[in-house]
């Protein structure tokens, strides 16, 4: 199985309208289309740019008031998802449920269904400004291209969840990132290349560039899109499949070959997924499932 990955470096800035927002969304999807793309991901927090419209008396919008497009994104992706045949990871969104807050990624599929995947590990930022909540449980999605995951940012730093991840039979690990400087980036880029070699998955990920001067905490941003692979033969020696170029507005595709993953677990330099010392430290989710009492 062979498909083609698209990942959006999207550019902050001020907007007025949702349909400026809903405009620079079909402009990258019109391009991952050109491109051939089965699949295309936005990065985590990327629509904080509603936020820039302010409210009807010119004031600015918080994080409170951003579960308040949850309709209209929603309603948005799936078109667009039916529209170009696509399956579109949406980034994330911040919803509102049983009145709390969760940082959600999203996947609209083709036929117009939707699967959500809330953020397992809040940052401190995330707790202690924008009063945010965890979610409880990790899942995997089915595709007619093969299964995924959706790990966000923060996620992608603990190699218990991605393990968990793999056990459930995911080869190919979405992360949607957002990271305000080099520090953060870097955080995210070298635990994606860890887990991919870890558990021999690709790793696509993506982050936010430009700023958003109305919106506290999005004022600065540092990002750029990789297609990341095992470190093996098959694949290229530093595990890069594509990037892009840091802090620009740009689109970054390349293909996934899922046979090339079977074959590495299989007879690979290292096998890394298959030498686990399971005797020493079982699978995670046989010890202790990802539930909260």
């Amino acid at each position: 199985m062979q498909f083609r990955v698209s990942a959006v470096q999207y550019h902050l800035h001020t907007i007025h309208s949702f349909e400026e927002f809903a405009n620079q969304v079909e402009h990258y999807i019109k391009t991952a289309e050109e491109f051939g793309s089965d699949f295309i991901v936005f990065p985590e927090f990327f629509t904080t740019q509603l936020m820039s419209i302010g409210s009807t008396y010119g004031e600015a919008l918080t994080i409170q008031d951003l579960p308040d497009f949850t309709e209209q994104y929603r309603s948005l992706f799936i078109l667009l998802a039916q529209q170009y045949k696509m399956h579109i990871i949406g980034g994330t969104h911040v919803i509102r449920r049983n009145n709390q807050l969760y940082n959600v990624a999203h996947l609209f599929y083709p036929d117009g269904r939707v699967t959500e995947q809330a953020k397992l590990h809040i940052t401190p930022t995330e707790l202690h400004e924008w009063n945010m909540s965890a979610g409880d449980s990790l899942e995997v999605f089915e595709t007619d291209k093969g299964t995924i995951a959706m790990l966000t940012c923060y996620d992608i730093e603990f190699p218990e969840i991605v393990r968990m991840a793999k056990a459930k039979g995911a080869d190919v690990i979405f992360c949607p990132s957002c990271t305000d400087d080099r520090h953060g980036f870097h955080r995210i880029r070298y635990t994606s290349h860890a887990r991919a070699i870890e558990n021999q998955v690709y790793v696509v990920t993506t982050g936010t560039v430009g700023a958003l001067p109305t919106v506290d905490f999005m004022r600065a941003n540092f990002g750029q899109a990789a297609v990341i692979t095992p470190n093996d033969i098959p694949f290229p020696p530093q595990g890069i499949m594509a990037e892009g170029e840091i802090n620009q507005d740009m689109i970054v595709t390349a293909d996934l070959n899922l046979e090339l993953l079977y074959k590495v677990r299989e007879k690979g330099s290292v096998t890394t997924w298959r030498d686990r010392r399971t005797d020493l430290y079982p699978d995670w989710e046989t010890e202790r499932p990802l539930v909260h009492s």
